[in-house]
């Protein structure tokens, strides 16, 4: 009905357009039940970067994006245009036209390199900032990480009513009678494309939202997710509470949490405030610190002494600890005593760490009960300490001894308990405002965003479903500010791991900045008002500034990270040992790609879809038959005359997993592939252009 609505206002006879008004109304009383709204006229996104040309469809850079124009000739500057609907004939400057995109037109996108930050030249970890309406950039995404995605975090505008999101360029208001239905419409067609993105044998959807549409949402989710397990979460975001004219204060939101196949909740070390029962509280707790010392500041060149294997039964029970390697050694000489293996400061990247405390200590440790071990995992098998404030606790009796297990590791009723938290939570750090606004202003002084989440809202979210995960994929295509990717650097820096995050955000000029801009005779699209863009402004300050502990005024951030239980406080000064490619979504040509014209434009997204190891290459030249990159774990053969020499660099690579093969030939193509068995093959151009063209529109 909504889009009836739409094409009803385009009609020109005014008494043709009553009569049909009075039909549609009569209509529209029909009741329904359930969860019924209204499929929108499609989507259009602008292109700003796509010249205009005879055939462009284009819309006014200052009006309605989906008030379209077909160009229909080009003469000193101007062009002649005629309306889509309307047919009218209108000439228009055309640096005041912009092309435009429609839902459902096949498009084939490439990423256009626009910045990055290398703050850790020995970690192969980078994480992806794509600016880019998110529509696109999940079809984009697909293409990249179908199934393989652990994670997905959303924070989408809450439709409040106020100029906060747009449909087809345009705000939408509280006055808007299909202001609901748009914003249903807009979500279904994005968490279509998440749905495809997500591992089905164990992943997340996680998505918050207020009073506004959470109802809706809740049964969209229903009913486009009927194979999840659902939750949700009411969450007190504001202490001080946001008035509600003659209505109670408001201070929570809420957040669905969709599990997928085995994905679990996972019990984690939390402070009282997380607690379901108020009365279960205790003024102290025993606190276990990992032995590994983490982080940039914990390799093993900085402690060779510390760096000494730990010697387990083929069960998982201690056997007995080894002497430290000198600096150089190679951990993989020591030969384990028979029916046990060693286990040594590594992290899950390989590199290796020490430990926090030297053999001696580690014995003496050991035989007073101070050394306690985990289970068996893949990676070995955990071990932690008491430092020593908490020995003295132990000593001075503020903490009491119950019992000793079956490691001699003593047992305490005041000791951390894991937590499984129930519904509501109720927890300071997650204050919007102080560890929101309030950060991002340390981080951005002088500059705003209007609601930004709290770091560690964000954060402990996250951490219920990958703290077991420590090379996580994680996603977040409504990215506002960069908080989530910021998160994601803090529970690396917390454990050590390696878990990577793709934020999509679109460069939208608040409406407040949008009137000064016009004022000065600017339009979207111009640099000038580009750089006061959501991506420009906000999200990539935000992120460099977190990862080199700078504010945007070079100085440093004050402050430390909150985060219970670590031994030490982590200082916003010492930022992150982090990388991070910042991209901007484009679309090329079909036929320029078919004809191999556009590789180097390509190459991020091949770089992408082998995992984005290392810092993303360049195609560099016009006559290069093939490139092999044991750094970034794959390799491309754009000649396939050149066939052997390829095959045997990519021989002598083991590393590499994902080879891109440029040839028209199937069968040749097939022939070529038959000894990467274990490998991810994929045939170019043909694999990217059948994926956009058959995978449009739904």
């Amino acid at each position: 009905m909504a889009a009836i609505h739409d094409l009803l206002a385009q009609v020109q006879d005014e008494a043709l357009r009553a009569r049909l008004e009075q039909e549609i109304n009569r209509l529209s009383k029909t009741k329904k039940f359930g969860l019924v709204f209204e499929e929108h006229l499609p989507e259009c996104t602008p292109l700003y970067d796509i010249p205009v040309k005879r055939g462009s469809t284009v819309a006014k850079k200052t009006g309605a994006v989906s008030e379209m124009y077909e160009v229909n000739s080009i003469k000193d500057g101007i062009a002649t245009c005629y309306h889509k609907v309307t047919e009218e004939k209108e000439e228009i400057p055309v640096d005041e036209l912009v092309c435009v995109a429609q839902f459902g037109e096949p498009i084939y996108p490439y990423l256009k390199p626009i910045d990055s930050i290398c703050n850790a030249p020995d970690s192969d970890l980078w994480h992806t900032l794509i600016e880019a309406d998110n529509y696109h950039a999940l079809q984009l995404l697909e293409y990249l990480y179908a199934g393989k995605v652990d994670c997905i975090y959303i924070d989408p505008p809450y439709n409040t009513g106020a100029r906060d999101w747009k449909y087809n360029n345009d705000y939408v208001d509280g006055a808007d009678a299909y202001r609901h239905s748009k914003w249903l419409s807009m979500m279904k067609k994005r968490l279509g494309l998440a749905r495809k993105l997500l591992n089905p044998s164990n992943s997340v959807l996680i998505v918050t939202i207020d009073e506004k549409e959470y109802l809706h949402l809740g049964c969209l989710l229903e009913e486009m997710f009927s194979d999840a397990r659902m939750q949700m979460i009411s969450s007190v975001i504001s202490f001080k509470g946001s008035s509600r004219k003659y209505q109670f204060t408001r201070l929570d939101e809420y957040i669905y949490i969709l599990e997928f196949g085995d994905a679990l909740v996972n019990r984690l070390p939390l402070s009282d405030e997380w607690r379901i029962n108020p009365d279960d509280k205790r003024a102290t707790h025993l606190t276990w610190k990992y032995l590994i010392r983490s982080g940039g500041a914990g390799l093993r060149e900085r402690s060779p002494g510390n760096f000494y294997p730990i010697f387990f039964t083929n069960e998982g029970k201690y056997y007995d600890v080894g002497e430290p390697l000198p600096l150089g050694e190679d951990r993989n000489s020591i030969i384990p005593p028979e029916g046990t293996f060693a286990v040594f400061p590594v992290d899950t990247q390989g590199r290796e760490h020490y430990w926090n405390i030297n053999k001696e200590k580690f014995l003496d440790y050991k035989s007073k009960g101070y050394i306690k071990f985990g289970r068996r995992t893949a990676n070995g098998v955990p071990v932690m300490f008491l430092t020593s404030g908490e020995i003295k606790k132990v000593e001075d009796g503020v903490y009491k001894i119950d019992g000793y297990d079956e490691n001699g590791t003593i047992i305490s009723e005041d000791e951390v308990r894991d937590i499984m938290p129930g519904t509501q939570w109720r927890v300071t750090t997650h204050d919007a405002t102080r560890h929101g606004t309030d950060l991002l202003s340390k981080i951005l002084p002088g500059r705003s965003f209007p609601y930004p989440k709290s770091l560690y809202a964000v954060h402990d979210v996250i951490n219920f479903f990958v703290t077991d995960k420590p090379d996580a994929l994680i996603v977040d295509f409504f990215a506002g500010s960069g908080t989530t990717l910021h998160a994601v650097n803090l529970l690396n820096k917390e454990d050590g791991g390696h878990r990577r995050c793709i934020c999509v955000t679109n460069n939208e000029v608040s409406s407040s900045e949008q009137d000064g801009l016009k004022e000065q005779g600017l339009v979207p699209g111009d640099p000038e008002w580009e750089k006061y863009g959501i991506a420009r402004y906000i999200t990539w300050p935000r992120t460099c500034c977190t990862i080199l502990g700078k504010d945007s005024k070079g100085n440093d951030i004050k402050g430390d990270y909150y985060s219970f239980g670590q031994e030490e406080a982590f200082h916003m000064s010492d930022g992150f040992e982090s990388n991070v490619m910042y991209y901007k979504l484009g679309f090329l040509d079909k036929t320029s790609v078919a004809l191999g014209r556009q590789l180097s434009e390509l190459f991020p997204l091949l770089w992408l879809k082998a995992g984005a190891h290392g810092p993303c290459p360049q195609l560099e030249g016009d006559k290069i038959h093939m490139k092999v990159l044991p750094e970034n774990q794959f390799a491309i053969l754009m000649d396939e005359k050149y066939f052997p020499e390829f095959d045997a660099e990519v021989q002598k690579h083991p590393e590499i997993q994902t080879i891109y093969i440029v040839t028209d030939s199937e069968a040749g193509y097939r022939e070529m592939i038959s000894g990467y068995s274990g490998k991810d093959t994929f045939q170019l151009y043909r694999d990217y252009l059948d994926n956009f063209r058959i995978n449009t529109g739904r």
